[in-house]
């Protein structure tokens, strides 16, 4: 039997449709086991929402179900209170199916370094001692968290060669060409050499400095990173499911972007984060810097909100604060701790980064939370 998807198309539309959820099919993984004697439960509790109006860039306003298919959904829940008050599956998705959070898996990171009790402020250098001859040299664990440590990469997710290449390849997310040598993680961040400003500056952002970060974690801590997260996250979390993540050829953590969990799993991360909010929390909500943020390369994907960046997390600013972790194709978790509501989402859309479509899901939730005010 030929499989739907290859490492050649997998994140390419339509075969992402299938792979999102069949990611371990494709690429090496580590479990993130949960604990079935803890399982948080999740009571159904149907709200309505046919009152709900979405305004789209052009056209009339759009119904929950035609948001759903305007983003390509392939899983969505909101959970208030505690209680899942709508959810939905597309594409192949269930309620028991894995799906790749992306960079929403940057967002379990940052959770799990707050846990961890890692000092920001300490270097990369003094856990990764092979960061010294890098462009990493001199940037601290809060540069890493926040995306401003001045390191010469480009994120360009439609480039079919360069720095992003090798790095996927490395990760083990990209075929290798014919008579190629294989790579890994660890070994990429020797290429990375070339400053691009100082460490500090505005926000850049870079996936490898999240799974340098994962690097970093399993040194402090002497244990895999897997097992860390179950340990700390997944587990308290409640979650129902076991989650995993990819790794390379030498079985390096794909921090960055390769957790795989059932929806409802993602959401009880959230709910998580609202019932055992602490200091780690609150500075999510509280800091990161607007400035860097303002002149940063993710700001025009979010036009005219009032968002920073802080240690994994986006963060938009106003009375009741909204964190979320955002993922390319369209991968979301949302926090408002004030009002007790959680909102993920997954999806499988053709674009990596489209603008219009991030600006129609802000609108979307913040439509979402008046109605559930």
């Amino acid at each position: 039997m030929t499989l739907p998807a290859t490492l050649a198309n997998w994140r390419s539309s339509p075969a992402n449709r299938w792979a999102f959820h069949h990611v371990r099919e494709l690429i090496p993984t580590a479990d993130i086991p949960n604990d079935r004697r803890r399982v948080r439960e999740l009571e159904l509790e149907a709200g309505g929402f046919g009152a709900l109006k979405i305004e789209p860039d052009s056209g009339e306003p759009l119904g929950l179900e035609a948001f759903l298919r305007e983003t390509d959904t392939d899983g969505f829940a909101l959970v208030q209170r505690g209680r899942l008050v709508f959810e939905c599956y597309r594409n192949g998705m269930t309620p028991e199916t894995p799906h790749i959070l992306m960079s929403v898996s940057k967002s379990m990171l940052g959770l799990l370094f707050g846990r961890l009790g890692l000092d920001p402020g300490r270097a990369v250098t003094d856990f990764v001692p092979e960061a010294k001859d890098t462009a990493y040299r001199g940037a601290t664990l809060r540069h890493l968290l926040d995306m401003r440590a001045g390191v010469a990469f480009n994120e360009d997710y439609l480039a079919t060669s360069g720095p992003i290449v090798e790095y996927r390849k490395a990760s083990g997310w990209n075929a290798l060409d014919t008579g190629e040598a294989p790579s890994d993680l660890h070994a990429f961040y020797a290429k990375l050499r070339e400053s691009d400003g100082p460490h500090g500056g505005r926000l850049h952002y870079t996936s490898p400095h999240s799974d340098l970060l994962g690097w970093v974690i399993e040194n402090a801590a002497g244990r895999r990173y897997a097992e860390l997260m179950s340990e700390l996250l997944w587990k308290p979390a409640g979650a129902e499911y076991p989650a995993y993540i990819t790794l390379d050829r030498k079985g390096a953590p794909r921090a960055a972007g390769g957790m795989c969990a059932t929806l409802r799993d993602l959401a009880r991360v959230g709910v998580f984060v609202i019932e055992h909010a602490d200091a780690w929390v609150e500075d999510l909500e509280r800091n990161g810097e607007r400035a860097a943020w303002a002149a940063g390369d993710l700001a025009p994907y979010f036009s005219g909100l009032p968002l920073r960046y802080r240690s994994q997390w986006y963060a938009l600013e106003g009375g009741a604060p909204l964190l979320f972790g955002y993922g390319i194709h369209g991968q979301f978790l949302f926090i408002d701790r004030r009002n007790e509501l959680v909102l993920a989402k997954f999806s499988s859309q053709a674009a990596p980064m489209d603008a219009a479509r991030i600006g129609l899901m802000m609108r979307a939730v913040s439509e979402i939370r008046k109605c559930l005010a």
